[in-house]
């Protein structure tokens, strides 16, 4: 039942479909628009990415071993390499860090890489989980989000606004794995359903909605 970023977001959107994320993922249903939105993010990370040209991709060398993921970085991160998909765990959250950049006094710069054209909340809150797991072990000189805009991209450095939604992040992760532990939640379709994301779920609670009118 470990979280992760999307996994976080997933439940910042609603408790139930975190849920069924994490307990039912098989009735998870991507429409199109879905689809071009996850490859235009791949497309947009990898132009990024390429401004590294050293960087190491751990996803590369462990493809889903996630367990192995955090001790990997921490290796690589002490023989000063850059690194794609460095993964880090804490609290019961594993998050995998776009680009990061380990620097001469042991800190650490991070860049999670956003293919929308503006700086959401949604990215924001993204960056603030990353921000809460790898500053409990490294400390982080910079955080920044890079998303696409008319001149290519733009970088927001967004450190001092992560460190101020720590104590908030730390709550929501607590309350998500209290949500976790019990039955599905009975949360009834609505706006959230459709907010930040389309929901993949939201077949299966409309369904579940019918049949309980029925009964």
């Amino acid at each position: 039942m470990r979280l992760s970023k999307s996994k976080y977001i997933r439940g910042l959107q609603c408790p139930r479909g975190l849920w069924l994320e994490v307990h039912r993922p098989s009735l998870a249903r991507y429409g199109r628009e879905a689809m071009l939105r996850f490859g235009r993010g791949r497309d947009f990370e990898y132009a990024i990415k390429a401004q590294y040209p050293n960087g190491i991709d751990i996803s590369a060398l462990l493809g889903r071993q996630v367990d192995d993921y955090p001790a990997l970085t921490a290796q690589l991160l002490a023989e000063g390499k850059t690194l794609f998909e460095a993964g880090f765990a804490y609290d019961g959250v594993l998050v995998l860090a776009d680009v990061v950049v380990p620097l001469a006094d042991g800190a650490v710069e991070v860049y999670e890489v956003k293919s929308g054209s503006r700086l959401s909340d949604t990215y924001v809150n993204d960056a603030a989980v990353q921000y809460y797991v790898i500053s409990h072990q490294y400390s982080v000189s910079c955080f920044s989000v890079v998303h696409a805009d008319e001149e290519g991209s733009r970088t927001v450095n967004l450190t001092s606004e992560l460190r101020s939604r720590q104590w908030s992040t730390a709550r929501n992760i607590s309350y998500m794995k209290e949500i976790l532990l019990h039955s599905e939640p009975l949360i009834e379709v609505g706006p959230q359903c459709e907010v930040p994301y389309s929901c993949p779920f939201r077949h299966h609670c409309e369904h579940a909605q019918v049949q309980l009118a029925l009964f």
